[in-house]
């Protein structure tokens, strides 16, 4: 028996590790509507994970910066056809929303730096973060991110609201407006 103890610890410990992969994405406990937007309780919402990185137009951003702000991520592309469809709504939410204490970052993805800037020139005027390998997008722990996307994370850094396609300003801003409505609690 003696002999079979460190196999049994192991074989505990790979279980346990095991039945952590099995664990279901945060985004299965949440409400997702019949038109993909999917929104999260208070309970419910996964902590965003520490999220920094180079903005298109120099320096750095780190979303524990906007703690206390309702913060939206929008991830593009400038080859993406539904992102420059959307982006005059993303900008129109924007104005309408940061006096409330809303803050928008943008994720560019797959792009050189140049047609990024050119993308974003005279589009938006919130700042986006250059993330050619996607590397960012992945610590948001997404799974299934598509572009365009957009998070609304609530004043405490979680993920409140997904939505996995383009968004309008009459879909968006709403949404926007009631977790920038929330108690900070």
């Amino acid at each position: 028996m003696r002999r079979f103890a460190p196999v049994l610890a192991v074989a505990a410990l790979a279980a346990a590790a095991l039945t952590g992969c099995g664990e279901q994405s945060w985004e299965k406990k949440c409400t997702t509507s019949p038109q993909g937007v999917i929104e999260c309780t208070p309970a419910q919402r996964p902590a965003a994970r520490e999220v920094t990185g180079e903005l298109l137009g120099g320096g750095t951003y780190d979303v524990s910066q906007d703690r206390g702000k309702v913060v939206v991520v929008n991830f593009w592309g400038s080859w993406c056809s539904p992102c420059r469809a959307e982006a005059d709504d993303l900008e129109q939410t924007y104005g309408a929303t940061k006096a409330k204490g809303v803050t928008f970052v943008g994720v560019n993805s797959r792009d050189g730096r140049d047609a990024a800037l050119a993308f974003e020139r005279g589009r938006v005027s919130f700042p986006s973060i250059y993330d050619p390998d996607g590397k960012v997008a992945l610590k948001f722990d997404v799974t299934q991110v598509s572009t365009p996307s957009t998070l609304i994370l609530d004043k405490q850094g979680r993920i409140a609201v997904a939505l996995r396609r383009a968004t309008t300003v009459g879909e968006l801003q709403p949404l926007v407006e009631r977790v920038a409505a929330e108690g900070t609690g």
